[in-house]
């Protein structure tokens, strides 16, 4: 009988490959031949579903949203949810970094390749509605939700970014602690009304001491 293939598994095993050939060798040597030599597989068997460079970045980029869905997905409601979605976006371990270090390299090429930037744009939404998320969990009043997402999101890139900069063997908790001290200030936060000054009337003002005539 002729060998069923399973197409969702060669995809993956594809965008993997991809993934590899990317983070060593750079988005030049992303071709069709070279991919298919790292996934194992003939060229003429990704032809069909990956026939350019373009349709491999692509799918290599959505891969990484779809993981992090995936697991988002999984992480059960309760006090910590915020917490865990949060550090799921921070490369803490191998798989993780090459996530991001995907995302760094291919949102970088969105800024000159059209092919990419709707993808592009759909990596970076996909993090920010988490982070919304994340603000809305932790009962930030309604006026404060878009600057605080933004805050969270500023927050997550940059932490991310920092920690696929430093060596493999180097310590990630301190990002973690960043978290963490960050979520304390936001169920703490007091509310916009309490950071206003009081204000006066014009009664009172004219009865205050001090006040010149």
């Amino acid at each position: 009988m002729p060998r069923v293939i399973d197409t969702d598994e060669r995809n993956r095993q594809v965008a993997e490959a991809a993934w590899r050939v990317l983070v060593r060798d750079g988005i030049p040597a992303l071709s069709v031949r070279k991919v298919a030599a790292e996934a194992g597989l003939p060229p003429s068997s990704l032809r069909y579903t990956f026939p350019t460079q373009a349709s491999l970045r692509i799918r290599a980029y959505d891969m990484v949203v779809e993981r992090l869905a995936d697991r988002i997905a999984a992480i059960a409601p309760g006090d910590d949810w915020a917490r865990a979605v949060l550090l799921e976006l921070l490369p803490l371990d191998e798989p993780r970094r090459l996530e991001m270090e995907i995302t760094v390299v291919l949102g970088t090429a969105a800024m000159t390749d059209g092919d990419l930037r709707a993808t592009h744009h759909r990596a970076h939404r996909a993090v920010r509605d988490l982070c919304e998320r994340v603000v809305r969990v932790l009962g930030v009043t309604p006026q404060e939700i878009r600057i605080e997402t933004d805050r969270l999101h500023a927050m997550v890139d940059g932490l991310a970014l920092h920690m696929i900069r430093q060596d493999r063997d180097e310590d990630t908790d301190w990002a973690a602690r960043v978290v963490d001290t960050h979520l304390t200030n936001l169920k703490q936060a007091p509310s916009p009304q309490a950071l206003r000054p009081e204000s006066r009337s014009p009664a009172s003002a004219r009865s205050a001491p001090g006040r010149e005539r």
